[in-house]
């Protein structure tokens, strides 16, 4: 990489920091899908078509987009997030998403992971909102900042040196963390720190999303989470849209397409460990929820960001 691809003014126009942040991701990816990198918690995303609204789960994370776009359904909502923009999913729900990409303009971004960790120690020192949402949005896109562009080429550009990566790799995901912080998504980040209903319901999911293949007592959950079984359904439905039994049936749905699409497991193997006893039930709901039965199903694996 050559020295003036790392050099990045302050005062860059926005086309030009999405050539730029495209012209540090193109050479590190070789094929479609969410590719891992030598940075623990960031992956590079890159997709050469186009592929139609379909059901999806996004890890806790951040999305950068640099080329290309998505539009994600979630409950009433519709959520554009292109070139320019970027994702916070404070918590993993269920939505639909459909990408827009072509092979001479494919859709290229860069997904990280939330460490809640880095996120604590950040929210000690970022003021926070001073009239806070009771309850932010679980999943909102925004515009991508001078300052949010240029944390995220910082971080690109240790990919392309080892010793930089390991030397200074933590503290370039902290400052894209902390330019998501004082963002106008911010508050949804913070609130996962608290112990009110929305930080409870994160927990929540931190739990189904462990433990989807295990039976579902939703009372237990409740429980853990310092929640009445009534109080935790009300709050749940309201954040995710779904109540905990139809989320959980969407998660374990999920993670066995990615199975069957990845042909690690056929659909009886598949079926089983997801928690499903029945096959036979197993493939009426996956053909009510995805519109195909599973054993035809041509959904590529590279989709899947789990």
């Amino acid at each position: 990489m050559s020295d003036a691809m790392l050099q990045f003014p302050s005062d860059v126009a926005p086309d030009l920091l999405h050539r730029r942040l495209c012209d540090l991701i193109t050479p590190l990816v070789d094929r479609d899908g969410y590719l891992p990198t030598a940075l623990e918690g960031v992956k590079l995303m890159a997709l050469h078509g186009s592929h139609q609204r379909t059901p999806l789960v996004y890890e806790p994370g951040l999305i950068i987009i640099a080329q290309g776009g998505k539009t994600g359904y979630l409950g009433t909502r519709t959520i554009h997030y292109g070139a320019g923009h970027y994702l916070v999913q404070a918590m993993p729900v269920p939505f639909e998403c459909e990408t827009q990409a072509t092979p001479e303009a494919p859709l290229l971004g860069v997904f990280i992971s939330i460490d809640m960790i880095m996120l604590g120690e950040l929210a000690q020192v970022v003021p926070g909102a001073l009239n806070p949402q009771e309850a932010p949005e679980l999943m909102a896109a925004e515009t991508l900042t001078a300052a949010m562009g240029h944390s995220v080429m910082h971080l690109l550009e240790c990919l392309y040196d080892e010793t930089m990566c390991r030397a200074l790799g933590h503290q370039r995901i902290r400052e894209v963390l902390f330019e998501a912080l004082r963002g106008p998504q911010g508050e949804s980040l913070r609130q996962l720190l608290q112990q009110n209903q929305y930080g409870r319901i994160g927990h929540a999911l931190e739990t189904l999303h462990r433990d989807y293949a295990q039976p579902l007592s939703v009372e237990t959950l409740a429980d853990k989470v310092n929640m009445s079984a009534s109080a935790f359904h009300h709050h749940f439905k309201r954040l995710t849209h779904l109540s905990p039994l139809q989320y959980q049936k969407r998660i374990r749905l999920l993670k066995a397409r990615a199975l069957i699409a990845a042909r690690t497991h056929n659909v009886s193997s598949a079926a089983s460990a997801v928690g499903y006893q029945s096959p036979s039930q197993f493939s009426r709901e996956y053909k009510r929820y995805f519109g195909h039965q599973p054993a035809g199903d041509q959904y590529p694996a590279h989709q899947h960001i789990n």
